[in-house]
């Protein structure tokens, strides 16, 4: 059983849970304040959890450390973006107690970002973050947190729909150098990531058979992938052979060293092809859209881009303007059918002429 006792003006309770005591202020000089709480703290150790005591004296930086940490032991690819997050977030949560985080505290931090001029985008991976924060402190044994706090999501209208039509394409291979030209047009070829395709090795390629893979581990979802290459890609890669640096185990090379960042070439090919803005990225919609025109089965279009949510593939599978203009030839080219149907003197079936008939007659 638990007491009440006074500390100057104020009441404090004492219980046990396991035998261990705890002692807690209930903040008020009335003795019925401290009854009720005594009686709260009574009845959570009665359930089986523990006292709401434990979970005041969890800081948000406790729990902010155990998020980046299960990031290191699982070697997630991410940590630079979840460190970045964790130290935002810390600008406001940083010393706070993980009570006193609520659903109206996190607002407030979101209107102070949107103040500062940052995108919704931004601030929702953010806002995943500090969730996977309270996640993780809900999984723990025993628990660091009694309850995970509502986080509101912003909507996101900046969805890109940027894609390479043919011309378009063609005019920025033509302006890059020409040792990024191979890289582009694994791109638009199969879909994949950037850095999926500047850290393939020719242990991973097997000309042979026509095929190129991924290990599990080297993919952003850390599942392995293979395809099988069209015969112009596996021209460009027996090419690539051909040309291949001693010691250099990577197939897309710039003079025998792994290619880095090469946004300034690619920026500059983009302005002179007429399509300023373009992103590397856009290739892998391009690719996901020109599967999806060539009649490929949207499954198997997911095994070889690497989608692996059905959401986020439809974000890709864009539809062009070209799409629309054919849309509107085909419905052309139906009405033109109808109207042809009708100058040809179109017969109602038999039971349509029956009951046109008995309307007809019907008083």
């Amino acid at each position: 059983m638990g007491c009440i006792y006074r500390r100057n003006k104020i009441y404090w309770v004492k219980y046990y849970r396991n035998g261990k005591p705890y002692c807690e202020s209930s903040h008020s000089d009335i003795e019925a304040v401290a009854q009720r709480l005594l009686k709260r703290r009574e009845g959570e150790i009665a359930q089986g959890k523990q006292p709401g005591v434990v979970y005041d004296r969890i800081s948000f930086d406790e729990l902010a450390d155990d998020y980046l940490t299960d990031f290191r032991i699982n070697k997630k690819r991410s940590i630079i973006r979840a460190e970045h997050s964790v130290k935002t977030l810390r600008e406001w949560f940083g010393g706070m107690k993980v009570t006193q985080i609520t659903t109206t505290e996190i607002r407030r931090y979101v209107e102070k970002r949107l103040e500062e001029g940052y995108a919704n985008g931004t601030i929702n991976r953010e806002l995943a973050a500090l969730k996977r924060v309270f996640n993780l402190g809900a999984e723990c044994t025993p628990p660091k947190v009694s309850q995970v706090p509502h986080i509101p999501m912003l909507r996101e209208d900046n969805v890109r729909k940027g894609f390479f039509e043919p011309e378009s394409f063609d005019l920025v291979m033509e302006y890059l150098p020409e040792y990024l030209r191979p890289v582009v047009f694994f791109g638009y070829c199969t879909g994949w990531r950037k850095e999926e395709i500047l850290s393939l090795t020719w242990k991973q390629i097997d000309l042979a058979q026509g095929i190129v893979r991924l290990e599990p581990g080297e993919t952003k979802n850390s599942e392995g992938r293979t395809i099988y290459m069209e015969p112009d890609l596996w021209v460009e890669m027996k090419k690539l052979l051909g040309q291949r640096k001693i010691g250099c185990p990577y197939v897309f090379n710039a003079f025998g060293k792994k290619i880095g960042d090469f946004r300034k070439s690619w920026k500059a090919a983009c302005k002179r092809a007429g399509i300023p803005g373009m992103l590397f990225h856009d290739l892998r919609r391009t690719a996901v859209r020109n599967m999806i025109r060539a009649g490929i089965p949207e499954r198997v279009a997911m095994a070889i881009s690497g989608h692996k949510t059905r959401a986020v593939f439809d974000r890709y599978n864009i539809v062009s303007s070209e799409d629309l203009k054919a849309a509107a030839l085909r419905r052309q080219e139906y009405r033109e059918k109808q109207l042809e149907r009708l100058q040809n003197g179109y017969k109602r079936p038999i039971n349509e002429q029956r009951v046109v008939t008995l309307r007809a007659t019907t008083p």
